[in-house]
């Protein structure tokens, strides 16, 4: 995008300089705006490292404060080391950032409503962390009302992390490292952008790549648990609700101009996909949820998807580091590789035109034909 500004402009000033009279300084004030321009394009990166992982629900204190970790746990301290090492960082937060709201939900035992309210000091973990930029799009954003959304946006905005998802900000456009993204997140549930609306959803995106050099999109879809791992290519249902055609949304948001989709919502990770030289997280389940979530099995698997993309968007090659939880106790690195172990067989049984070859020590790519 940049790139192209940087040449017309460039066609531009000829075209002025050439037509019009201009003073001497002038034409040395034209050429020298382009010329630090082009020295700012030539320090862009030629490659991008992001890094996406799933939902992130760091504690709540309804309906108990028992329910928060030891005061001063550090969420992140033992895969802090990895999350470090991304240009991006993605997440999805499942829940609020809100010392203030009453539950929302119609509950006659709070002890099984499942509301999630993080206390707004707990914005400074992610920080630490090194998150660039959340969802907020998914069943648990409304939890506490709007004033639980106005919190939590205006958290995250004192932390400087962007976001997108709900009906006040759809979609998003911040900087980091010379290069500009622009982001945007769609859920099924009533406070968000609708992942049904593939519609309106294409017209964000295009939007998006007018004004960004990466567009990131994130979804919230897909039934849930562990009869729900694979990507069945058609509209999933779960508890009646239509979750959506995750495999159809992911593809016309690419088809749209998106450069990298990452899907959340099952709580066990699905198969990655690499779809127009463009990659495809159908599910990276949770990856920092203390206590109130079932973690049994692969639901107690928390993938970091590494993914190494050109500055067009393209994929070039990736690395799952596979990280773990068990209940109440936050994600740590999983010796064993099961996140990784998972993700590799669901990709090659679902997705085995994309080609992605998968290595011991997590690393991935796609091998040509």
């Amino acid at each position: 995008m940049r790139k192209v500004l940087i040449l017309v402009l460039f066609f531009t000033l000829g075209t002025q300089v050439k037509a019009q009279k201009y003073s001497k300084e002038t034409i040395n004030a034209m050429y020298e705006t382009t010329l630090t321009l082009q020295e700012e394009l030539n320090r862009k990166p030629q490659f991008i490292k992001v890094m996406a992982v799933g939902d992130i629900m760091m504690g709540t204190n309804f309906p108990e404060p028992y329910y928060l970790p030891p005061e001063g746990t550090d969420p992140f301290e033992k895969v802090k080391e990895v999350l470090l090492q991304a240009d991006i960082l993605f997440g999805n937060l499942e829940g609020t950032l809100t010392d203030e709201g009453q539950n929302a939900k119609h509950c006659s035992d709070p002890s099984k409503c499942y509301s999630f309210r993080s206390p707004e000091a707990y914005g400074k973990f992610l920080e630490d962390a090194g998150f660039d930029v959340m969802s907020v799009a998914n069943n648990h954003i409304g939890d506490f009302g709007d004033i639980g959304i106005k919190n939590t946006t205006k958290t995250l905005e004192q932390h400087n992390i962007a976001y997108a998802g709900v009906f006040a900000q759809p979609s998003t456009i911040f900087e980091k490292d010379g290069i500009t993204y622009g982001f945007c997140a769609f859920a099924p549930n009533k406070d968000c952008l609708k992942i049904h609306n593939l519609t309106k959803a294409k017209e964000i995106v295009k939007e998006l790549t007018e004004k960004a050099d990466i567009v990131i999109v994130s979804f919230h879809g897909g039934a849930e648990g562990f009869q729900h791992t694979h990507v069945t290519r058609k509209t999933e249902r779960f508890y009646g609700e239509d979750r959506g055609n995750v495999y159809e949304f992911a593809h016309q948001m690419v088809d749209a101009g998106a450069d990298l989709i990452l899907g959340h919502g099952p709580h066990v990770s699905r198969a990655f996909e690499v779809y127009n030289n463009k990659f495809i997280a159908y599910s990276l389940g949770n990856f920092c949820t203390y206590s109130r979530f079932s973690l049994d099995g692969v639901k107690g698997y928390a993938p970091i998807a590494e993914v190494l993309i050109d500055t067009e968007g393209n994929f070039v090659q990736g690395k799952l580091h596979s990280a773990k939880q068990i209940d109440e106790v936050y994600p740590f690195m999983d010796e064993k590789q099961g996140a990784l172990k998972e993700i590799k067989k669901l990709t090659q049984e679902d997705f085995p035109e994309s080609n992605l070859i998968f290595k011991e020590d997590g690393s991935f790519l796609q091998q040509k034909d």
